[in-house]
């Protein structure tokens, strides 16, 4: 098992946050419950950054471990990483969803977006921190 930073899974965590964050708030969220076909259940107002910084955490620490594991140890390996991560699984699983249960092409956008981003501020940070 590969040495994983801790600081490069910390800041990996904020940084995805951060972009999340801002993005959506750019962006805007597409229909009520992300896929354009229904409501958001009721939850607590304070569950979503909670929610949102655990999702945030796994997602730096497997995108930092897989890193590791790699011997990514500069920037542009790091966003190349990010980039081949968003290819194979994001991108993968929006056209999918697209396909197969219709939802609609801006919320695979938004949300595809979303992910890119996040997926190579993390692999920056591991690039340069991990």
């Amino acid at each position: 098992m590969p040495d994983v930073s801790l600081l490069a899974v910390a800041v990996g965590t904020v940084a995805a946050f951060v972009i999340g964050f801002v993005y959506y708030g750019v962006v805007g969220v597409p229909g009520g419950s992300g896929d354009g076909r229904g409501e958001v259940p009721a939850r607590p107002r304070w569950l979503l950054p909670v929610a949102e910084l655990a999702r945030n955490l796994v997602l730096a620490a497997v995108v930092i471990g897989v890193a590791a594991a790699a011997d990514v140890s500069s920037a542009g390996g790091g966003l190349l990483l990010g980039l081949v991560l968003w290819v194979g699984f994001p991108l993968v699983l929006w056209t999918g969803a697209m396909f197969h249960e219709g939802v609609p092409l801006r919320t695979a956008l938004v949300h595809g977006g979303d992910w890119l981003l996040k997926l190579l501020a993390i692999g920056l940070v591991a690039g340069v921190l991990g």
